[in-house]
């Protein structure tokens, strides 16, 4: 398992794309597969350092891993902000993104793409952390 730490500042979230392409690259994912789950990890991220971090008053890092192993390539980000389970946001639905964009409600849309962009999403909160773990088959 390869391991980075973070400073939870919106800066650093091209440092952490670099990280998870590298590590993409290094599992064998293709250019798509690795396209998609850098949006969904950039997207995470973002949210975690915007709402669960700098709204709150809180200031702290983001701990990033990456394990490959024979059948997939699993990120894990971990922090200590706010508590929050990005699966208890609805995503829009097929048919709201169908919408005129003047007609949709905002919001949504990034973990809209998180969830469509990786092949599993889960979520867990131990020991005062949050854990998003964003898995892609080889």
């Amino acid at each position: 398992m390869t391991r980075r730490v973070f400073a939870a500042h919106l800066d650093e979230l091209a440092g952490l794309r670099q990280f998870v392409g590298e590590m993409a690259r290094q599992a064998g994912l293709s250019p798509e597969a690795d396209y998609r789950l850098r949006l969904a990890v950039d997207e995470i991220a973002t949210n975690i350092i915007t709402h669960g971090y700098e709204e709150a008053g809180r200031s702290g890092d983001l701990v990033v891993s990456a394990e490959v192993d024979p059948s997939e390539l699993r990120i894990v980000l971990e922090d200590s902000g706010i508590p929050f389970d990005p699966r208890s946001r609805a995503v829009p639905s097929r048919d709201q993104l169908e919408r005129p964009l003047e007609e949709r409600a905002i919001g949504g849309l990034g973990l809209y793409m998180v969830m469509e962009g990786v092949d599993r999403f889960d979520y867990e909160y131990a020991g005062e952390r949050n854990r998003n773990i964003l898995v892609m088959r080889r």
